[in-house]
């Protein structure tokens, strides 16, 4: 992403970042005014980015199927910028009730550009001159998330997490000094509290622990906006927007570098956090052709459609007769979610006949448990702990995958939250 703003130290700057169910009635609306209010009486600079109020985003695509179109994308993001414009006029208006100058702003409007893939956009450059401009003159913008232009003029949305994602990349553009993430929960918890009770806030996670986790179900925060908050070096708070006491700056959880994150490097645990991941669904590949350029072949036909590969696992079959000449085949086997199946299906079978061989399998009914943490590369055990975990739950595991801070299992969709309460157990995160 490239950023095109005024090169000056905005210590006092933050930008705010309102989900749709923290403005989903008006009453709701008059209270995030008043949080952003008060932020700007204490002396901050404020710009605030809103999400669509509650299902409108909903109601919008079932109006769009309605009229049988939900295949015309580029209009479907025309019909869904809408919501969110709802949001920031509600939102200004507010604000001026309150004797707070606000502005709103579409994503053209705020500068946002992307690139030109309707539904699924990725952010290219922030020109941040207005937003500086409404700044200086002692304005609140309010910002419409979740959408940008392309270089052609046309609406885009910018998918799952967009509205994150659009107020990190403009808090990376103005060089806020934070980007508050106000939602429904207090924070980042050591699991989903409505499926583990005792699951404890949070005060710090690093980036490399929050990517982990969200790639891996954590819903609190979409693993764009992480990623992109990382590279940028914004801090990034998540708090409850409706809890009493909540302020710019301090409580909820603060995801930032891995040295601030985890202050006692000696004591931290080997895990911070587990995460469950449901409506996965499985694609096996199988038979493949064992040859040069058969990965290349499926998994750039998949990114090309802009869908997210999770695990992946190959395996070499060894013919019966190899001795005397029989070729090797391949089986390849990933997981996306659920949601993308569709997509999915024609790509794998015009892959298979670009290949000329191989036969494919769409498995459901899987979740993903996953522990996280940074602590881990330093601490044996991890592995055999949450196997043993999973195993004294009467957990079956079908797939595993690791990486430097995470292990995570493949395990039956219905054993999920049982099994997020195993490892969160076995590994003390509890109060």
């Amino acid at each position: 992403m490239v950023v095109n703003a005024k090169a000056q130290p905005a210590a006092r700057t933050i930008v705010q970042k309102y989900g749709g169910s923290s403005v989903a009635t008006p009453a709701k609306v008059l209270a995030c005014a008043q949080r952003v209010a008060a932020a700007v009486t204490g002396g901050s600079r404020v710009v605030v980015v809103v999400s669509a109020m509650g299902d409108t985003t909903d109601e919008l695509l079932a109006l769009a199927q309605a009229v049988g179109g939900l295949d015309n994308k580029r209009e479907v993001d025309q019909l869904l910028a809408t919501g969110e414009q709802v949001s920031i006029a509600l939102l200004a208006m507010a604000l001026k009730t309150l004797n707070i100058p606000a502005v709103s702003l579409t994503g053209r409007q705020a500068g946002i550009g992307t690139e030109l893939r309707h539904g699924r956009a990725r952010i290219t450059d922030v020109e941040a001159g207005r937003l500086e401009a409404e700044l200086d003159a002692g304005r609140v913008p309010v910002v419409a998330g979740f959408q940008g232009t392309a270089a052609t003029g046309d609406t885009t949305t910018l998918g799952r997490g967009g509205s994150d994602t659009t107020a990190v990349a403009l808090a990376a553009a103005i060089k806020a000094r934070e980007c508050e993430i106000y939602t429904d929960v207090d924070g980042i918890y050591t699991a989903d509290p409505r499926l583990v009770p005792g699951a404890r806030l949070l005060a710090r996670i690093s980036y490399e622990e929050m990517l982990e986790a969200a790639s891996q179900g954590a819903q609190v925060m979409h693993l764009r906006s992480v990623e992109l908050g990382m590279k940028a070096g914004v801090p990034i708070r998540v708090l409850h927007a409706q809890r009493a006491g909540m302020q710019a700056g301090v409580g909820g959880t603060l995801i930032c570098d891995l040295a601030t994150a985890n202050q006692s490097m000696e004591h931290r645990k080997a895990v911070t956090t587990v995460a469950l991941k449901t409506d996965i669904g499985r694609v096996s590949l199988e038979d493949l052709p064992s040859r040069p350029g058969v990965q290349s072949e499926v998994f750039k036909r998949v990114a090309q459609a802009g869908i997210s590969v999770d695990d992946i696992i190959q395996h070499e079959v060894e013919p019966i007769g190899a001795g005397t000449g029989g070729e090797r085949t391949c089986n390849l086997v990933f997981t996306v979610d659920r949601g993308d199946l569709p997509e999915i299906g024609p790509i794998v079978e015009a892959v298979l006949r670009v290949l000329g061989s191989g036969r494919s399998r769409v498995d459901l009914g899987l979740a993903k448990v996953s522990a996280v943490g940074a602590g881990m590369q330093s601490q044996p055990g991890v592995a055999s702990t949450m196997f043993g975990a999973l195993a004294d739950a009467g957990v079956t595991i079908a797939n595993i995958t690791t990486s430097e801070i995470k292990v995570s299992c493949i395990v039956p969709e219905a054993d999920g939250p049982r099994a997020l309460r195993a490892v969160h157990e076995a590994f003390g995160l509890g109060r």
